[in-house]
């Protein structure tokens, strides 16, 4: 059997309709079990790489789905589609009110998924512990740089201290283990990758590099400003001995790296995700839900499905199953970022999801 440069078999696509029982797969056979779940659009920084500094036109407050509706859809993907893992994100969720109240709603579920969280962190020192007791296993916390200056440059926004407090909350309550995420700026990138690795190696934190991709509202992105693994790689091995993670890697989209000290020991991982230079979408397990009630089938489709209409429309668990067993069944065999037809979705990240 030939297959794509994505990994995936060189074979038509099949014509017959979504199966309507067993796991939510598409016609690769790729089965997604992670749910990404965009509570809101808004956000409380103005990161260069993803929106203009005087904001964008957020949802309306009746065009977001309720607490309720939300409840209803996780418990479909978790009881009826087989997900297994739910992570909230934004924009930026720890601007949503009811955030306790849908992570205790997830965690209610049977069975039990993971539950996690990516966040900017503003706001986390003083929610991290609730958080915990509602249900919430893990937590990703956004920074790009850990120099106050870069920071405040690439976000708009004089609030480092707060980010870093909010990690520390996160590891005191136990949402271990804390990953930072962090997108690289073109100008000063390399340099923040080292001292983020410092960093969370210091306070023991996992460090995930992501590639920067299209996604920024004023579609501005270009190729060549993107910083790549294999430079991002390049700069951390002048600094730190790295050698690969000898565990799987799965359906993560990071590629690990052991950190060793200078008696060869293991001190910390960092990961690269190499979405734009090494795509991985052949083991992609995702799918995904904007704020607004919106099933995508990859970040960067530019078709959605509407199951808020649905709930509105008092459709019932198995029509909703179905409309959403039909969105991940025509998944696209990838994001096609390198492709000379790529077009970037309508939607930017903040009202996408991470």
């Amino acid at each position: 059997m030939t297959v794509t440069a994505l990994g995936l078999p060189t074979v038509a696509r099949p014509t017959t309709d979504a199966p309507s029982t067993g796991p939510l797969i598409d016609t690769y056979g790729r089965v997604a079990t992670d749910l990404r779940v965009s509570l809101t659009d808004r956000c409380n920084l103005r990161c260069t790489y993803c929106m203009p500094a005087e904001g964008l036109n957020w949802l309306p407050g009746d065009a977001l789905l309720s607490p309720a509706e939300l409840g209803r859809l996780l418990r479909i993907a978790v009881t009826r589609l087989g997900v297994t893992s739910v992570r909230f994100t934004g924009g930026e969720p720890l601007v949503t009110r009811h955030l306790e109240e849908v992570v205790a709603a997830a965690a209610a579920l049977t069975p039990r998924p993971e539950i996690t969280l990516t966040t900017n962190g503003l706001g986390l020192a003083r929610r991290a512990a609730g958080l915990k007791q509602a249900g919430l296993d893990r937590i990703n916390v956004s920074l790009d740089s850990v120099d106050a200056a870069h920071f405040a440059r690439i976000t708009r926004r004089d609030r480092l201290g707060d980010v870093l407090a909010g990690l520390a909350a996160a590891k005191a309550a136990g949402l271990d283990p804390v990953k930072v995420n962090a997108v690289l700026d073109p100008v000063s990138g390399l340099d923040d990758a080292v001292e983020l690795l410092r960093y969370c190696l210091a306070h023991g934190y996992q460090l995930r590099i992501i590639e920067q991709m299209p996604l920024d509202a004023g579609h501005n992105w270009q190729r060549s400003e993107v910083i790549d693994a294999e430079r991002i790689l390049q700069t951390l091995r002048h600094h730190f001995d790295l050698r690969p993670d000898p565990k799987p890697r799965g359906s993560a989209p990071a590629e690990l790296w052991q950190v060793l000290d200078s008696a060869g020991q293991v001190t910390g991982t960092v990961g690269v995700i190499a979405s734009v230079s090494q795509a991985f979408c052949s083991a992609c397990d995702r799918t995904r839900l904007t704020a607004d009630g919106q099933i995508r089938s990859c970040l960067f489709s530019r078709e959605e499905t509407d199951l808020r209409a649905l709930l509105r429309g008092d459709a019932g668990d198995d029509e909703i199953e179905a409309a959403w067993r039909a969105a991940m069944w025509a998944k696209p065999a990838g994001h096609g970022i390198n492709d000379p037809g790529f077009l970037q979705p309508d939607r930017p990240m903040s009202a996408i999801g991470g």
